[in-house]
């Protein structure tokens, strides 16, 4: 997420949406922009304490209010002025659960409060089926409860911890309620709207499955080693919370669904609750976003009400 570059607009009159194409990862293309003070300071003590000696400078790929993100040699470096508390070690954790569910992510060297330094990952080409393969197995990596035993952060957006076997009680108490708390001066009416939808939500369960979480195609890269992925908000969840996003902002082939639904097809009901989860998301960009993003939530819910 980007402040002044939202994923997706709406038009004036209609429902449809107008995907514009970012992709504000790590691994873009490298930009050459002034580095403050600050930030030179910040990744040169990054890069000291992840013991890594680099005789390049440092080159800005992408930034804005979710962070800065530069590439250094080898490594990528991403820091933030003033990140909120755990941030970036919550980042690396994902990153490490992911590698250990057989997901390509970059290596992680070294996190601490004030940023994260990681493998620099190389382009490589597109490998679609094999990006579907890999998240369907990590949808298929089951667990016995939702949620997570640690905060979590969608974008900068901080998420409680908390555990339990039903996922429409996790849902909605530890996701949308924190969600609505911060919206709720911009929402007006659809507050109570969205409060009366929470009181008769009613999901579907196939399992505690380990999502990446926030997965819009600037969150995958297709690297010289194969497809992987980056940016992750790791947590045990409905496999139709990934799905969501992966719709909502497209950039997913025919080849990557087919791919995924090799392995793990995708059941009516699974697709039905997309509109729930996918409220999830347009209200976090309501927080950073602003207004623009209210009528997607309409959309959603009146989807439900179909």
């Amino acid at each position: 997420m980007r402040h002044r570059d939202p994923r997706v607009r709406f038009r004036a009159r209609g429902l449809s949406p107008i995907f514009v194409v970012v992709a504000p990862h790590p691994h873009r293309t490298p930009r050459d922009e002034p580095l403050s003070t600050a930030h030179h300071a910040t990744i040169a003590q990054l890069l000291d304490n992840a013991g890594i000696a680099v005789h390049e400078p440092p080159r800005r790929l992408s930034g804005g209010d979710m962070g800065e993100v530069y590439r250094v040699g080898s490594v990528v470096v991403k820091t933030h002025l003033t990140p909120p508390p755990g941030l970036f070690p919550t980042e690396a954790r994902g990153l490490l659960t992911l590698a250990e569910a057989g997901c390509r992510v970059p290596r992680v060297h070294h996190a601490e409060e004030s940023g994260l330094v990681i493998e620099w990952l190389a382009p490589g080409p597109p490998d679609w089926p094999a990006m579907g393969r890999m998240v369907a197995a990590l949808h298929a990596t089951r667990g016995a409860t939702y949620g997570s035993e640690t905060p979590i952060f969608l974008g900068r957006f901080p998420l409680p911890a908390g555990t339990g076997t039903s996922w429409t009680e996790v849902y909605r108490d530890l996701r949308i309620e924190p969600l609505l708390r911060a919206t709720a001066s911009k929402l007006g009416g659809l507050a109570h709207r969205l409060d009366r939808w929470l009181d008769r939500l009613e999901l579907p369960q196939e399992g505690a499955s380990l999502v990446h979480g926030d997965l819009w195609s600037g969150n995958l890269l297709m690297s010289d080693r194969g497809p992987a992925l980056i940016d992750p908000s790791v947590q045990r969840a409905e496999r139709g919370l990934d799905l969501a996003m992966m719709k909502l902002f497209g950039g997913f082939p025919s080849t990557f669904w087919d791919a995924y639904e090799e392995v793990l097809p995708i059941p009516a009901a699974v697709r039905c609750a997309l509109p729930a989860h996918r409220i999830y998301f347009l209200l976090v960009h309501v927080v950073f976003f602003g207004s623009s993003y209210i009528l997607a939530v309409e959309n959603a819910l009146d989807e439900q009400a179909e």
